[in-house]
């Protein structure tokens, strides 16, 4: 159960498990502390395994009840079992078959991995090693089984009972008042795929006919009450099906594919085969409750975990050194589908401050690790950015390089080449050089090394030839003088000061760029456009073509002619992003050096609203959208000081709100919905809705007075959740009882709405002042905070540590102390949770001396706390030694 020094797990050392499990057959007796699992297992000698080896079944926290071989009760010699695994000794060397029945407790399953009790609702989560949780078994994902699963329950307690695949069998147990249903699922799959639920659950369905003509009833469950807030999932699901059998060939292939919502989930939702659990927050969703950013995320993770069907489930992976391929290809496929249903453009930005805000501190920090890993010691830690963001990215890339129509059909040869197997990155990359006869051996170079790549760009113009010429430059900090370059695509363009140079009567042109981009595969390179009549300005790395950091010889001047004239809408953000980026790095650095250029900034920023914000208001709020203190920290790289980030951010938002104050305030009133329209969470929508909020924030920014009044009135007027919950905002950053007042009313308004509940605590976790952690602790004793719940404990502790850069990293080290005594108080009921908060300690060695200090003695007081769990032992190891 607990360990100080968690074993290593190697790649390197993979090896085929000595045994299959071809079929299992589950009985499952539900009840709240006396469950009884028996597991029969049809095993077999794997004919690439050692011939004679003993059978070594998984075990976590099992009580072991009775274990026949072939109906026999084995020798006590022939065996040992304890709670953390079961070995048979000497196992036929032929097929044979082990009954094994284990006892659980689920209600008393704080850990959230295996079989627990969630509101009265039975529930599993399997991955990645949950199922030993439930029964001995080979709980690894290259042994693929088809199951069978009884599950019985008092009906009272549980009339809903699910598992995975079809239905075929459902009655009462005579003589109780219990009932049972059976469920079998065809398609062998690993066991982390394995679920089932039981409980009072509200229900609601609809049809699709897939495109192979199968008749499929999609259906959500729900606590009782709430069937209301599951018909924007239930939606999504059916877009979501739709869509991946259009874009890329999938169809579904089973009768049933239900999901249902918990309130207590470790993850955000889990693609078990035909049954998916979901977190309720990425479910529940009405205007009342829900913001336009949870009904985006609620589209997104369904697709998600459906596109784990095809990416995932039919296809899973071998060992969990590929989670890679089941988890970027997958958030690669959620994002092409949100940019269908939303702005492509606008989409793109949000992936891409995700990426930087996530994945490249994580990348810099004493956490960060390839793509794929090479060695791991608690699996659970590594579903991090890299896997899924920067993954997502390098299939991005591959298409990028080969093309959508090459990219298609290699997405088809991978799916039938190893459909109903476990696979690896190499197989992935086999597909599309099959199709493409490329050797993909140094793009494969992405998934093996950490590290952000750097790319240095300098450019010059020669009038008397008419020629300019771009050359590039790669490192990759850390990788080691003998490291092969990468692969690099560079989406590119030339822009002059009336619009871009690429127009029909002789535009630039460039022999090694194909359809806008070029391709970095040597340490150094150039390119040479020809008939260029004046010097431009260069569009690099379009779309964002490569998860690099570039430095880029542009200075303001050019950045503003992109923000005017660029047609990829990403770099126009991205220009006045580095606009921003520059002037409060400038203040960071030089408390008036900052002034330079502010005032240019505003007046384009103001052309730009005069010509943008009502054609595409979404894509202007993001403009607008200040880089946050993250990516200010990661701009500057060492001896950061939170608190003159924050100075620098809140100086400059001042500026653009006293600045912009009379459009934003015309935008705001021009962007009001008339009375009685009906919410709509669609794109268009929602792009109103976040001008006109990202306009009160510049506001309140600038005149803290005149903001409040606008928050108020907001706040009173509102009709949905996305207006209300901005107006809190605005007023939480502004101290005083107007704030107190707000906060107050909110609570008592949405007393027993726990998903909106975790908003309010946010919220307050987030307020940039000396009193937030003394706020924390006591809002840790309301009685609607308990440390059971990962969602709330994420509210108010995770956002505190993640989202609250000057308080979190107070200099008298009072934001660690808080965050340590949450590890330490969560580690022994969920150590999952307590890991993935220590996580928010990986930038320490990067701030100033004191805060490093008081960073570092949390950490150590952390790790030296007898008997951690092997996750939090595992962050607590690689921080310290990073």
């Amino acid at each position: 159960m607990r360990t100080e020094t968690p074993p290593t797990v190697r790649l390197e050392d993979y090896r085929p498990s000595d045994h299959l499990i071809d079929r299992v057959e589950l009985d499952v007796r539900l009840d709240p502390h006396d469950t009884r699992v028996t597991a029969t297992l049809a095993l077999r000698p794997n004919p690439a395994g050692r011939a004679g080896a003993p059978l070594v079944l998984d075990g976590d926290d099992l009580t072991l009840l009775a274990l026949e071989l072939d109906g026999q009760a084995p020798a006590p010699d022939a065996v040992r079992a304890d709670a953390s695994g079961l070995t048979l000794h000497r196992p036929p060397q032929r097929p044979f078959t082990l009954r094994i029945e284990t006892r659980l407790d689920p209600t008393a399953n704080t850990r959230l991995m295996g079989l627990y009790r969630s509101n009265g609702v039975y529930c599993t989560q399997c991955e990645a090693d949950g199922f030993r949780r439930i029964t001995y078994f080979l709980d690894r994902p290259d042994v693929l089984s088809v199951y069978t699963t009884r599950i019985e329950a008092e009906r009272e307690a549980a009339p809903v009972l699910l598992g995975n695949g079809n239905p075929v069998e459902a009655g009462t147990v005579p003589g109780t008042d219990r009932h049972y249903a059976v469920w079998h699922d065809p398609l062998p799959k690993p066991a982390y795929l394995f679920a089932l639920v039981g409980g009072r659950l509200d229900r609601v369905a609809k049809p699709f006919t897939t495109m192979e003509g199968r008749a499929v009833e999609i259906a959500v469950y729900v606590e009782p009450g709430k069937a209301d807030r599951a018909a924007y999932a239930l939606d999504a699901v059916e877009r979501s099906m739709a869509w991946d059998e259009t874009a890329f060939g999938r169809a579904y292939d089973l009768d049933l594919f239900n999901v249902v919502a918990v309130s207590d989930f470790n993850m955000g939702a889990m693609e078990n085969k035909g049954l998916n659990i979901f977190n309720d927050k990425y479910v529940l969703a009405s205007p009342e409750t829900a913001t336009d950013g949870d009904y985006a995320a609620i589209e997104a993770i369904i697709a998600h975990e459906y596109f784990h069907n095809w990416s995932g489930n039919r296809v899973t992976c071998r060992d969990w050194f590929q989670l890679c391929l089941k988890e970027g290809l997958t958030v690669f496929r959620d994002q092409e589908f949100s940019s269908d249903m939303r702005s492509r453009a606008v989409h793109r930005i949000a992936e891409v401050r995700n990426l930087r805000a996530r994945q490249f501190p994580e990348d810099a920090g004493p956490l960060a690790h390839p793509v794929r890993p090479k060695q791991y010691a608690e699996i659970n830690n590594f579903y991090t950015a890299t896997v899924y963001e920067k993954g997502a990215e390098i299939v991005r890339m591959l298409r990028t390089l080969i093309g959508e129509t090459a990219f298609r059909a290699g997405m088809d040869r991978y799916f039938a080449d190893n459909d109903g197997t476990a696979a690896t990155v190499e197989d992935f990359l086999k597909a599309f050089e099959a199709v493409t006869g490329r050797d993909l051996s140094r793009f494969a170079e992405w998934y093996e090394r950490p590290g952000t790549p750097r790319v240095a760009v300098s450019g010059s113009y020669d009038p008397a030839a008419r020629t300019y010429r771009l050359a590039f430059r790669q490192t990759r900090p850390g990788a080691g003088a003998d490291a092969p370059p990468l692969v690099i695509p560079i989406g590119l363009g030339l822009v002059g000061p009336d619009g871009p140079l690429d127009g029909p009567l002789a535009p630039p042109f460039a022999e090694r760029v194909e359809d806008g981009v070029f391709v970095l595969e040597t340490a150094e390179d150039a390119v040479t456009f020809e008939n260029v009549a004046a010097e431009p300005v260069p569009s690099l790395f379009r779309a964002f073509s490569a998860p690099v950091r570039v430095e880029s010889p542009l200075d303001d001047a050019a950045r503003l002619t992109l923000l005017r004239h660029d047609p990829d809408s990403f770099n126009r953000w991205e220009a006045a992003q580095r606009i921003a980026l520059g002037l409060m790095t400038a203040q960071v650095r030089d408390e008036t050096a900052g002034d330079a250029g502010a005032d240019d900034f505003v007046v384009a920023l103001g052309a730009f609203l005069d010509a943008e914000a009502l054609r595409d208001p979404a894509f202007a709020a993001q403009v607008l959208a200040l880089p946050s203190e993250g990516d200010l920290a990661d701009e500057i790289g060492t001896e950061i000081d939170p608190d003159a980030i924050f100075a620098a951010r809140r100086d400059l938002r001042r500026r653009l709100g006293t600045g912009l104050r009379e459009r934003l305030l015309s935008l705001r009133e021009a962007l009001a919905e008339p009375e009685g329209t009906p919410f709509s969470p669609d794109a268009a929508a929602a792009g109103r809705r976040a001008l006109r909020n990202a306009a009160l924030d510049l506001i309140a920014a600038a005149d803290p007075e005149a903001g409040t009044a606008l928050a108020q009135a907001q706040i009173a007027q509102a009709t949905n959740m996305t207006d209300r919950l901005a107006g809190l905002a605005a007023l939480a950053l502004v101290p005083g009882e107007a704030r107190e007042a707000a906060l107050s009313a909110f609570a008592e308004r949405y007393a027993n709405e726990p998903l909106v509940l975790d908003k309010w605590f946010a919220i307050q976790a987030m307020i940039p002042e000396d009193g937030t952690v003394e706020r924390i602790r006591r809002l840790q004793g309301h009685p609607a905070f308990a440390n059971t719940n990962p969602n709330r404990v994420r509210s108010l502790v995770g956002s505190f540590s993640l989202a609250n850069p000057t308080q979190f990293n107070r200099a008298d080290g009072a934001g660690y102390a808080l965050v340590a005594e949450t590890v330490l108080a969560l580690d022994g009921t969920n150590p999952q949770v307590a890991a993935r908060l220590m996580t928010a300690f990986g930038p320490w060695r990067r701030l100033e001396p004191v805060r490093r200090a008081a960073a570092e003695s949390a950490l150590r007081r952390i790790a030296a706390t007898p008997g951690l769990s092997r996750d939090v032992t595992d962050i607590g190891t690689r921080s310290l030694a990073g």
